[in-house]
């Protein structure tokens, strides 16, 4: 090394000149720093080949200037003996932090004199500048370790080392990424990953600190001794994420949980992050230990179809471009993007995690090395080795150029094209246009050659661009792919499907449920954009997702399914409300798993006999209610769901949710009377369960009430035979129960809010009414509006066929009692009236109580039956058959029957849609795109503007007719825009 000839000798001019107005001031200072004749004539030889560099480089430009007697030493002296020197120097530091901090940097500075001159001049190839930058690195780690420990010796917290080359027993630094491989950038972080057993540590501390503790403490101040910046700069960018999950570990890993986290939950890309892991400081015995029982999870033997195939995903989620394309140079990412580093390194790094645990010759941690080994064993071709191997050299190269323009961790070729022209100069190329081709045609030249790797496999980018979400940090390329699907917080959901890969969740804990997600992942991202509403679909989705518990399942099925897939994230896209359920209670999408799930709502799908058979056969009250709810909850789902994809009609959808609410009260009316006959013994006699409201009528929502009544009917002096209760406290139980039955939340969730204001004196009677009590009430003391509220009783269940028969005869004479029409109607004007100044509607999307709204249609059937039943008019206890009936029967014209059917079907299925979709007083406007196109075509209109519209018409209609029919009412209401 002695006789080698110093560096001035070996310098070759880089290229042209860029022009530079400061490059006469600093060689001026140059030369006035140049005092004796020795170092002048040094100057002025190597002035072709370093006057250019500086010209070009802001960076080594100031060093020049500020350091000028470290450009002379660098020189003067051989280039590999002054690298000894610089490496000698560092080794040799001693004392502590404060000694350290300064000397790391300058010599840091001498490095970077010294290795970009070697490197623009012509003297050091790429694996010499890499070599001779990694080598730093090492000396630098290891100087920043001893003076850690040096102070925390002196503070009495730590034993003196028996090895000097150990000076925190147990405590130890592997060098990853380009690092570890001995193939670090010029102006790079280092990616360091700090381990410690726990034992050896705690044996070294002399207080009685945790070793956890004093652990994350020392390398804190190591990370900011290499890394803070002053006005000497600094030594380097320390970057610690390289570890396992660091979202959640502390800096410092203990080596047996990191090998259990590896064992279960490591991922394929933090195999190939191991592929170039080294000791670089610290304990070196435990170090290698940590290594060789890592060895196992990084070169697996023998992997399954899945395992290879996620081993592919690594490739797979970069968006591969037709090798026709054109490649954009300016702003080009050299590492990150098409065509760039990254390509070449993963083209490596997956073939050798399929191949590298059967053949070691395999597993070699610099790039071009694996590139040959691979070729050498058959595995690629020799061409495309030798292609990739050169062109990896070159874009190494220019990443190094780009990085010493000022000293950044840049990987992107400068968009100024003078900046792009001082690149292209320090590469030795005075024409950028022509630079800017032959980069070009080196990026698609890579591009083409990855595209080859595995080209039959399904892709995991999007149209969009790559879904990249290896690695510790956000793949910038990624983050623009999904600002393009329209997300306004890239790096959000970048850190969410990152966090999900880390199985943090359930459904992505086992290696499998994480091989599953790597596909789902791409899809789900995509239906997302798809929806328009790309930020409430991903929110609602990763609420229900990180629910689930039997994620392989579901996810599978997802996959499967494509379009169910789109169904679902589609339906929470626009369903907050379906999306709040989901993720309250994934079990629900295990309906979607039944063959009839998709089978029209009208159709009996057997699930109304099975919730009354579960009711009844359950072995217990509680066990009773968990199964109807449990069933119910499946059922709503798929009612829901049906009507927010569009494949069933909201119009019909108040017959199905009837129908279940009916099997629900029904199967618990029986399990309750069960309940209380185990009780408190039998009683004599018999009860129904009445249903009135929405419920009656079977114009039942997702998000209705139930409105019941129960009546019974028993001798008097009745009493049970175990407790001897009379027939108003057993019944009275019974009824509690049955309301507790259908309200009370249980392990499987709740079921429905009951109302039982509408039996006889509401809230100030009894529970359970008297069938004596009943009729003498209704016939004697009702109200209109209780009687119009009576037109719409229908008994769901009865102990007794027989009572069942007699009381529903008894309603029926109540209701054809003679009254006058004129006092029903003026009462119903005024109940109206009053409904509408007490509950006003909350706005224009209120479809119950807008003026013209479904009220005002129920009210006018309601109290045209009311005063048409003694006359043998019709009763229908539904709304729109009671229109049509009034209207057949000749109580209603043909004109007005249109208008309030219309109106009152249209806005039943309205609100239907928005009870499915939304919460309560939600307003459409504000809901996306598509939903507002969905909500127009109910009505057969193109806009939600059309549908305004529509209404404000039928509305004006409804009260128009309901004024002229039954009574006048004011019409000042926020819903109203009459």
């Amino acid at each position: 090394m002695s006789g080698s000839p110093p560096l001035v000798e070996l310098l070759v001019a880089p290229g042209p000149t860029v022009a530079s107005s400061a490059l006469q001031g600093i060689w001026s200072d140059l030369e006035l720093a140049a005092r004796d004749g020795g170092w002048l004539k040094r100057l002025n030889a190597a002035r072709p080949a370093i006057a250019p560099i500086i010209a070009a480089s802001p960076y080594l430009a100031g060093l020049c200037r500020r350091w000028p007697d470290r450009l002379d030493r660098a020189l003067k002296t051989a280039p590999n003996a002054r690298l000894a020197e610089i490496l000698a120097d560092t080794a040799g530091l001693t004392g502590g932090v404060a000694d350290n901090a300064a000397p790391l940097r300058g010599l840091k500075a001498d490095l970077h004199l010294l290795t970009a001159l070697s490197d623009l001049g012509g003297v050091w190839s790429l694996d010499a500048v890499t070599g001779a930058l990694s080598s730093f690195a090492d000396a630098c780690t290891g100087a920043a370790l001893r003076a850690v420990a040096h102070d925390a010796r002196e503070r009495g917290r730590l034993i003196a080392p028996l090895d000097p080359a150990n000076p925190i027993p147990g405590l130890f630094c592997l060098a990853m990424g380009k690092h570890g491989a001995r193939e670090l950038n010029y102006s790079s972080d280092i990616d360091i990953s700090f381990f410690h057993e726990p034992s050896i540590l705690a044996a070294a501390l002399i207080t009685r600190e945790e070793p956890q503790a004093f652990a994350d403490r020392a390398v804190g101040a190591l990370a900011r001794l290499l890394s803070e910046r002053t006005g000497d700069g600094y030594v380097f960018r320390v970057d610690l994420r390289l570890r396992p999950d660091p979202a959640s570990t502390p800096p410092v890993v203990a080596a047996p949980a990191a090998l259990a986290y590896y064992e279960t939950v490591g991922q394929n890309w933090e195999r190939a992050a191991f592929i170039k892991a080294r000791a670089v400081a610290g304990d070196f015995d435990q170090a290698q230990i940590f290594l060789r029982a890592l060895a196992p999870f990084v070169w697996r033997r023998s992997l399954d179809f899945a395992a290879i195939a996620d081993v592919h995903s690594i490739k797979r989620q970069i968006h591969v471009h037709r090798v026709e394309d054109v490649a954009e140079t300016a702003g080009a990412n050299l590492k990150l993007g098409r065509g760039g580093i990254r390509e070449i390194e993963f083209f490596v790094q997956t073939q050798q995690l399929i191949l590298g645990g059967r053949d070691a010759s395999l597993r070699a941690s610099r790039t071009v090395e694996a590139l040959f080994a691979l070729a050498l064993a058959g595995h690629i071709k020799q061409e495309a080795a030798s292609e990739l191997a050169a062109a990896y050299a070159r874009l190494r190269a220019l990443e190094h150029r780009v990085q010493m323009l000022d000293d950044e961790q840049s990987h992107t070729l400068p968009e100024d094209r003078d900046r792009r022209a001082a690149v292209a100069a320090l590469s030795g190329e005075d024409d950028l246009d022509v630079f800017d081709a032959s980069v070009s045609a080196l990026l698609a030249r890579v591009n083409a050659r990855y595209g080859e790797l595995f080209p039959d496999d399904e892709q995991l980018s999007s149209v969009f661009g790559s879904l990249v979400f290896t690695g510790v940090e956000n793949d910038p390329e990624t983050l623009r792919t999904l600002d393009r699907m329209g997300f306004s917080s890239p790096n959000v959901v970048a850190d969410t499907i990152r966090a999900w890969h880390h199985g943090r969740i359930s459904a992505t804990r086992s290696a499998r449920g994480r091989e599953v997600f790597t596909r789902l992942a791409p899809q789900l991202l995509d239906i997302c954009a798809a929806t328009g509403a790309s930020d409430a679909a991903f929110r609602r989705f990763a609420r229900f997702f990180a629910q689930l518990r039997a994620g392989v399942q579901v996810q599978s099925l997802l996959l499967a399914q494509p379009a169910l897939f789109a169904l679902i994230v589609e339906t929470m896209a626009f369903s907050p409300r379906l999306a709040d359920t989901l993720s309250r209670q994934a079990a629900a999408l295990d309906a979607i798993m039944d063959e009839s799930f998709f089978a029209p709502i009208e159709d009996d799908s057997g699930v109304v006999g099975e919730i009354i058979d579960s009711a009844v056969q359950a072995p217990d009250f509680e066990a009773a209610m968990n199964a109807v709810r449990r069933l119910h909850r499946e059922q709503a789902f798929r009612i829901s769901l049906q009507i927010l994809a569009g494949t069933a009609d909201p119009r019909r959808a108040g017959e199905p949710f009837s129908d279940l609410a009916e099997a629900c009260a029904g199967g618990l009316a029986q399990a309750a009377h069960t309940e209380l006959r185990r009780i408190g013994g039998d009683m004599a006699g018999g009860v129904v369960v009445v249903a009135l409201g929405k419920l009656g009528s079977r114009e039942m929502s997702g998000a209705s009430d139930l409105d019941l009544m129960t009546i019974y009917d028993a001798p008097d002096q009745a009493e049970s035979d175990r407790r001897g209760w009379g027939a108003d406290v057993w019944y009275g139980r019974y009824t509690q129960r049955l309301i507790a039955a259908l309200s009370a939340p249980t392990a499987e969730g709740e079921l429905y809010s009951v109302d039982m204001r509408l039996r006889p004196s509401g809230a100030a009677g009894p529970v359970a009414v008297s069938l004596a009590a009943f009729q003498a009430y209704y016939e004697q003391s009702a109200d209109t509006w209780e009687l119009m509220a009576l037109t719409r009783a229908r008994i769901i269940w009865s102990s007794d066929p027989g009572l069942a028969d007699q009381i529903g005869a008894r309603i029926t004479a109540v209701l054809r009692l003679a009254r006058d029409a004129g006092t029903i109607r003026r009462d119903a004007a005024s109940m109206r009236r009053l409904m509408q100044d007490e509950r006003p509607a909350w706005g224009f999307w209120d479809m119950k109580r807008s003026p013209g709204g479904l009220i005002d249609c129920e009210f006018a059937a309601q109290a045209l039956q009311l005063s048409a039943a003694s006359l043998e008019g019709p009763l229908r206890t539904g709304t729109a058959q009671a229109l049509v009936a009034l209207e057949q029967s000749g109580h209603l014209a043909p004109a007005d029957a249109k208008v309030l059917i219309e109106a009152w079907e249209l806005q039943q299925a309205l609100a239907q849609m928005l009870r499915a979709a939304l919460e309560r007083r939600s307003d459409p406007a504000r809901e996306p795109s598509r939903f507002q196109g969905r909500l127009a075509r109910i009505a057969g209109v193109e806009t939600l503007g059309d549908l305004e519209a529509l209404l404000v018409r039928q509305r004006e209609g409804v009260r128009r007719i309901f004024e002229r029919l039954i009574g006048p009412i004011a019409t000042d209401s926020p819903g109203s825009r009459v």
